[in-house]
């Protein structure tokens, strides 16, 4: 398979740090990612770019800005903290803060490349004023809403194919006319209470690859033709996958790799820039599940 030795990825050394390797979060999927990608040819000197270290201001864009000044600084109660699910620490407050700086950089390279991957990202659950499920603040809500603010992008489609619906997005950008929303996701998962997207799927446990890809391709093709975005943001979430142990959806390796490669052949035959983030994904095996997410940059590469 030829790569193209110019599709620009976006990383940050701090994505992974010193962390339990017992949690079910994988911290060091995003080093393990990186080191894959490297390996094997899809990273050189021209086409790695790197974000800035963020803090809490930028959020606050899209965020209350009592609560991500309380993450930032630990000031969130216990319960607060429970409800996201990691423990504190400044190494992870660094790269929560820069992993979605690092998805606008993906963004605007993709608005002047056609295509642009971010090695992290997908922060989906991340609502206003909380965290939830892994997620502090909402790269795909402060992404969208910075292009359109920022006179980038005439209007955003957030295509997000993680097998956990985006509730946090779904809420954040309710009210925004600009950016449309779509979660396609199994329907018995988390999050139990669900939020409305402009376009919900919600798939039954068990759904197969031909299913599967036969909704993913449709649904992407009918929105690209009714709304013409500016840009696709895709939360390639690899969860799907039907030994993901969070999972519930029964799509295979091939599958998922087949859903990757259609995403981004029709917003590629269409003239969509599109830029993906990897979403979920997990896996007691660490070094299979920075190969899973490896998938939709290895996909991307091929255009």
């Amino acid at each position: 398979m030829m790569i193209n030795p110019k599709l620009p990825l976006v990383y940050h050394p701090n994505y992974s740090f010193s962390f339990d390797d017992k949690h079910r979060f994988v911290m060091s999927k995003f080093a393990r990612l990186y080191q894959h990608l490297d390996a094997n040819g899809y990273i050189n000197t021209d086409n790695l770019h790197q974000p800035p270290v963020g803090d809490f201001r930028p959020m606050e864009l899209v965020h209350c800005e009592n609560y991500v000044h309380d993450l930032f600084h630990n000031q969130l109660d216990g319960k607060a903290m429970r409800r996201i699910g990691l423990p504190w620490s400044e190494q992870l407050m660094a790269r929560t803060f820069t992993a979605p700086l690092g998805t606008h950089l993906t963004a605007e390279l993709a608005l002047e490349h056609g295509i642009a991957c971010h090695l992290a990202g997908g922060t989906h659950h991340a609502h206003y004023d909380f965290g939830s499920g892994y997620c502090m603040v909402n790269d795909l809500a402060y992404t969208a809403t910075r292009l359109i603010n920022d006179g980038k992008a005439r209007n955003v489609l957030i295509f997000d194919c993680d097998v956990h619906q985006g509730d946090g997005t779904a809420a954040m950008l309710e009210h925004n006319p600009y950016v449309f929303t779509c979660s396609i996701h199994c329907e018995k998962n988390f999050p139990f209470r669900k939020q409305h997207s402009d376009l919900d799927i919600g798939l039954e446990v068990g759904l197969t690859d031909r299913d599967y890809l036969k909704i993913v391709s449709t649904t992407l093709n009918d929105l690209i033709e009714q709304l013409n975005p500016s840009l696709v943001l895709y939360d390639a979430g690899v969860d799907i996958w039907q030994q993901d142990t969070l999972g519930k959806l029964n799509i295979s390796w091939q599958g998922l790799a087949d859903r990757d490669y259609a995403v981004l052949e029709i917003c590629q035959q269409k003239g969509v820039p599109v830029a993906t983030v990897i979403g979920g994904g997990y896996d007691k095996d660490h070094q299979r599940l920075a190969e899973r997410h490896a998938l939709v940059v290895e996909q991307a590469a091929r255009f």
